[in-house]
């Protein structure tokens, strides 16, 4: 037997350092058993000893980490049904007097309690506690409602797919536990007692224990009963404080109990019935509350106006499901209007990125979904398709393709992704330029993205560039007069006249793509508010430089030197599309043909005000941001902004 304390490995229970309590016990061959076929029970398993999990060797931290794996059974009472009340749980406790426990439910565990930590294995959907399912095992931290939960299945090493598994199956089941205090990420792993532990775990989720687990905590094992009863049994248990846990030895684990199947004798036969009885009033009383719960769970808002937008219109517990719940797993970002969430559609498996606001109640939520309909319609290689949306209280869901490889601008400001070369580059600015045009001109109305810039460019699987949130797009019949509306986008990429007019067009549009172009072909951003002050604003700078003779210099310093022709080219382009004066800056249809060689680029004039930040003044930036007093730096890769007075920082 080992005599670390804080380490132990058990086949079997005869003679181990383990403490019983309630309905638990020890066979002769060793089998922990912590309940059996009475009602309203409780049995748990301790080890004896408490485990320093704020003590560590180590000389770096305090290491919380532990790795734990047992086998486990849970055995109906009889073949009629699979239930058998709350399962049972593995938990860690800074004490064993669980006095406040109910044994109905909660595995025999106190709902909430500080400083407790349980993996559940739960075979009852419990509505109180927001169960996803019979079949589940769940993450909870100081109260049984699951910090997160996942249907259980195991990942086959040899099918390389994800199977089935009952937990109330009657059979022996493995189950890993690893948490890692240095990263913050607890494992779950299952499969058969006749599988190997899987390559990828049931379970993943950062999750800080460094608060929850103190300098002596109990780790042991509870399980409860109600109306329905069943055996839950331990078969070996080994644990480990500073380390992985070591395996067990199948062959020596302790065997179940010969399974006899229920007489159908009169006696018998009556107790069947009494049980039938008991269960249907059971579960009519519990799918009664189920149902209304779930109702309330997915309750949308829908008005009789929204008929005409159907086709657009998703259903809030597809996308609930689509996301697993939003769990944070699935979090792609978050920024100041929200958090977008990783989805596969459950009908069409369809990978989907969902992006949850706030209601605008200052703009008329029929005008805008009306646009979000309309825009869901727009068709463009370069574009990230807006699938729709959907609403419930006081959230507005927006359904977008996904784009695995994330934003551009981790690729241009992070050295979490690799480096992008010239031609990429190059191939991304004219798809985004392509997918402008289209918005201004070859659409069925003029369409005004106002929010141009890097990280509202994302990358699709080939690394095509998509010009995406269109959060605050507004659209136009072409032709239409232009009405003054609110000045919103990010600073850096915002026209001069915007400031003095309140009208958005096209030309402000290819504004925001010039301050793009620089931003792509410079690696930096278009204001870099620690820089010296000649570096303050790259079209500033850019422009210095163009002026000197020297403008390549301003180029990505981490690309290589066979594109002088072409680089000089996007960065005149940059220059002249940031024109301080409106009129002076191309169309996006010239913007092509520029890139694209047709037309000869024209000289750019050579005058204080030749672009659109120096054009505004200093002084004048200054005075424009400080009107607006609460910049919100934005971060998500899906990211879609207010419909309201907003500015973004650039940075």
């Amino acid at each position: 037997m080992a005599i670390d304390e804080n380490k132990f490995v058990y086949n079997g229970f005869n003679g181990t350092r383990i403490q019983l309590d309630g309905a638990a016990k020890i066979h002769s061959n060793g089998l922990l058993q912590l309940t059996n076929t009475s009602q309203y029970q409780i049995g748990r398993a301790f080890y004896q000893h408490p485990i320093g999990f704020g003590t560590s060797s180590s000389t770096l931290s305090q290491d919380h980490s532990f790795s734990t794996h047992f086998v486990f059974a849970i055995v109906p009472d009889h073949e009629i049904t699979n239930l058998s009340c709350c399962g049972m749980a593995f938990a860690s406790s800074p004490s064993t007097d669980f006095t406040n426990a109910v044994g109905i439910k909660y595995f025999g565990l106190p709902n909430s309690s500080n400083h407790l930590l349980a993996i559940e294995l739960d075979t009852l959907t419990n509505p109180e506690l927001n169960d996803i399912n019979d079949n589940h095992v769940g993450i909870d931290v100081n109260s049984l409602l699951s910090n997160a939960s996942a249907t259980v299945t195991y990942y086959s090493n040899r099918e390389r797919i994800n199977r089935s598994l009952q937990l109330a199956s009657g059979s022996p089941i493995h189950i890993w536990i690893d948490y890692d205090g240095f990263e913050n990420v607890l494992n779950v792993t299952l499969a058969p007692i006749t599988s190997p532990k899987p390559d990828q775990s049931l379970l993943s989720t950062h999750t800080n224990l460094s608060s929850i687990l103190l300098d002596s905590m109990y780790v042991g094992f509870s399980a409860s009963t109600s109306l329905l009863t069943g055996n839950h049994y331990i078969l070996g248990w080994s644990f480990n404080k500073s380390g992985k846990a070591q395996g067990l030895e199948i062959s020596e684990l302790p065997s179940l109990p010969h399974q006899r199947k229920p007489s159908l004798g009169s006696t018998g036969l009556g107790i069947i019935v009494s049980m039938i009885i008991g269960v249907i009033g059971l579960t009519i009383t519990i799918g009664g509350t189920f149902y209304m719960l779930r109702r309330k769970k997915y309750q949308e808002i829908r008005e009789d106006w929204e008929r005409e937008y159907g086709p657009h219109r998703f259903s809030y517990k597809d996308l609930f499901k689509a996301t697993k719940g939003f769990i944070d797993e699935e979090l792609l970002g978050a920024g100041g209007f929200g958090k977008v969430y990783r989805g596969i559609l459950p009908s069409s498996k369809e990978h989907v990125a969902v992006k949850k606001v706030s209601h605008d109640l200052k703009q008329g939520m029929k005008e805008f979904v009306a646009e979000i309909a309309s825009m869901g319609r727009l068709r463009h290689r370069n574009l990230v398709q807006l699938l729709g949306y959907s609403r419930r209280k006081g959230e507005l869901l927006l359904v977008y393709d996904y784009m695995p490889n994330g934003s551009l601008d981790k690729f241009l400001f992070s050295n979490e992704k690799p480096i992008l070369d010239w031609a990429q580059r190059c191939h991304i600015i004219i798809g985004v330029a392509s997918a402008l045009l289209y918005m201004h001109e070859e659409w069925d109305q003029v369409v005004l993205h106002r929010d141009v810039k890097a990280s509202n460019v994302l990358l699709d699987a080939d690394l095509n560039g998509r010009l995406g949130d269109f959060g605050l797009a507004r659209l136009y019949d072409h032709g239409a007069t232009l009405e003054t509306t609110h000045v919103v986008g990010t600073i850096g990429y915002l026209a001069p006249e915007l400031s003095r007019t309140g009208k958005a067009t096209t030309s402000t549009d290819v504004f925001a793509f010039g301050a793009f172009m620089l931003e792509v072909a410079c690696g930096r951003r278009p204001i870099e508010l620690q820089q010296s002050p000649d570096e303050v604003v790259l079209v500033d700078w850019v422009f210095e430089k163009w002026k000197e003779g020297a403008i390549l210099e301003t180029s990505d310093p981490r690309l290589g030197e066979d594109y002088f022709e072409e680089m000089e080219l996007v960065l005149k382009l940059g220059l002249l599309c940031s024109k301080s004066d409106a009129a002076a800056r191309p169309s996006m249809r010239q913007v092509i043909q520029y890139l694209d060689g047709d037309v000869p680029l024209p000289e750019i004039i050579h005058d204080s005000t030749s672009t659109g930040v120096i054009g505004l003044g200093n002084e004048a930036l200054s005075e424009f941001v400080m009107s607006f007093p609460s910049p919100i730096v934005e971060s998500s890769a899906h990211s879609i902004s207010s419909t309201e007075s907003i500015l973004t920082s650039g940075r």
